[in-house]
């Protein structure tokens, strides 16, 4: 009988069971944590690339010190602005007329725009064509405007940029105008 009580009696250098539960619960939460780290990071490697692909086909416009780069596609439907900055058709050409380029600044969509509320006088802006030709313009004023309040898209007699987004609430536009620099 003192055989049969020594041999059910747990081994004082092995770990508790509930150790055991708590090591496997740990384990399981690392694994989880780190499959939703790489399906995000997968995501956003993706997305880079392919805003790295947009960029080398089309035109490109860039703040760099608002750390803005984005491409910018033709038209400004809901299925271009989804991935990159759009064009309004019937606008200015790079470095010609009005150049008039829209983009999402929101946490659900592209967010290319998010830090242009920051832009001020004298910021500087790039727009490249599709060939990579790097034209130079400065921020000459920003302005608030309604939605409908389209005369900002107008021919105004000059070379400028005019870059629109949503206001943080969405109910007004962000409108920043850059004009070319003579070189």
């Amino acid at each position: 009988m003192q055989e049969e009580e020594r041999t059910q009696q747990p081994d004082p250098a092995a770990p508790p069971r509930r150790h055991w539960g708590m090591f496997i619960a740990g384990l399981l939460a690392m694994l989880i944590g780190l499959g939703i780290l790489g399906f995000y990071g997968g995501r956003k490697l993706y997305r880079e690339y392919r805003k790295h692909r947009l960029c080398l086909e089309n035109a490109v416009i860039a703040i760099p010190e608002l750390r803005i780069r984005a491409p910018v596609m033709e038209g400004t439907e809901q299925s271009v602005l989804s991935q990159a900055a759009g064009h309004f058709p019937g606008t200015g050409d790079t470095g010609s007329g009005n150049y008039c380029i829209a983009a999402h600044s929101s946490i659900l969509y592209k967010e290319y725009f998010n830090r242009l509320k920051d832009a001020q006088e004298g910021t500087q802006i790039e727009l490249y064509d599709v060939e990579k030709h790097c034209y130079h313009y400065t921020v000459s004023q920003t302005m608030i405007v309604e939605p409908n309040e389209v005369w900002v898209l107008g021919d105004f007699g000059d070379d400028r940029i005019t870059l629109i987004t949503c206001t943080d609430d969405g109910s007004q536009r962000l409108v920043v105008v850059g004009m070319l620099d003579r070189e």
